[in-house]
């Protein structure tokens, strides 16, 4: 099989496709032909060294993949071969092949396209485990996702729409409001040139968002917290901004607010497990019947895999980047 390995932290420059070994199978394990890998920020920072792979995952990047399988375990029941599939990984998508428990996989619908697949499991696993199993997000209320136009953005708007919650979202440029508006978010703001803060309590009549899901950190922190609602849940994804982050823990505690940093990766297997059976039952149908779909904004080959992450670096697309080997 072939893999996307990082020859030594670096930039882009530093991804390879090269010949590895074969994956083991184990007993509720299913082996999938991948037919494409979804781009992530935490891809970007395995690359630079910042965020190995788990000791028990291949030490190449790719958090998700969609393919077809073609191998399993002695102990699986949930697939069978030549299942169209996409699936949720702890590492080792960049490559030809990969390996993952059987619970971690749900069936893509026969009216979906195989490669744009490989953009669901990270970013629904992600939005909805935050949004709604953690900040349970209610129809009615407003959620304001940070970098609206972004995979986890473009995710949440359709997400919170399809539960009959307003959405709020932040963008740089005209463009990236646009789509998201397309998408179904009502209040847009361009952070470029607006106040986030002003503008959601002046769009809330002062009541600010009941969930805040935030990939920036850093001097967000504080402005989330003028920005969200009484009894809100603000929802701590990622640090872009690579700042620490400083707030009055009064301004917080007057809000009766709650400021939650999560995870994926390194969730246990039973969690992961958890959340993929809630997506499966709450939102598959929704994929199934097409009202829900991901938004891919381009495809590199696996050749061309250093210009997938370039074009991440540089926050201009939107949507979802794939590589296809």
């Amino acid at each position: 099989m072939r893999a996307i390995i990082v020859n030594s932290p670096g930039g882009p420059e530093a991804l390879s496709l090269t010949a590895v070994p074969g994956l083991v199978i184990g007993s509720h394990d299913i082996r999938i032909a991948v037919a494409a890998a979804g781009v992530n920020r935490a891809d970007i920072m395995q690359r630079q060294g910042r965020y190995p792979s788990p000791v028990d995952a291949p030490q190449w990047p790719g958090l998700e993949v969609s393919g077809v399988v073609t191998g399993v375990g002695e102990d699986v029941t949930r697939f069978g071969l030549g299942d169209r599939v996409c699936a949720l990984l702890a590492g080792g998508g960049y490559a030809t092949q990969a390996v993952v428990h059987e619970d971690l996989a749900l069936l893509v619908p026969l009216s979906m396209d195989l490669i744009d697949a490989a953009a669901l499991p990270e970013a629904l696993a992600t939005v909805w485990s935050n949004v709604f199993m953690s900040a349970e997000l209610a129809p009615g209320e407003t959620l304001l996702v940070h970098g609206g136009a972004s995979g986890i953005g473009t995710t949440a708007i359709q997400l919170a729409r399809l539960m009959d919650a307003h959405v709020a979202v932040t963008a740089g440029s005209a463009e990236k409001l646009a789509a998201c508006a397309s998408l179904g978010a009502e209040i847009l703001i361009n952070y470029r040139e607006q106040d986030f803060v002003a503008k959601i309590q002046d769009a809330t009549d002062g009541n600010g968002a009941d969930v805040i899901l935030d990939i920036m950190g850093g001097s967000y922190a504080a402005r989330n917290i003028e920005a969200v609602a009484v009894n809100g849940r603000i929802m701590v994804l990622a640090n872009q901004s690579g700042e620490p982050a400083t707030f009055d823990p009064f301004r917080l505690m007057q809000k009766r607010a709650r400021y939650w940093g999560t995870t994926l990766r390194a969730r246990s297997l039973a969690e992961k497990v958890a959340i993929m059976r809630s997506l499966e039952s709450a939102i598959w149908p929704w994929i199934t019947s097409g009202e829900f779909r991901p938004v891919v904004d381009s495809r590199f080959s696996f050749e061309n895999a250093a210009d997938a992450h370039r074009r991440m670096e540089t926050s201009a697309h939107v949507g979802k980047i794939l590589l296809v080997p």
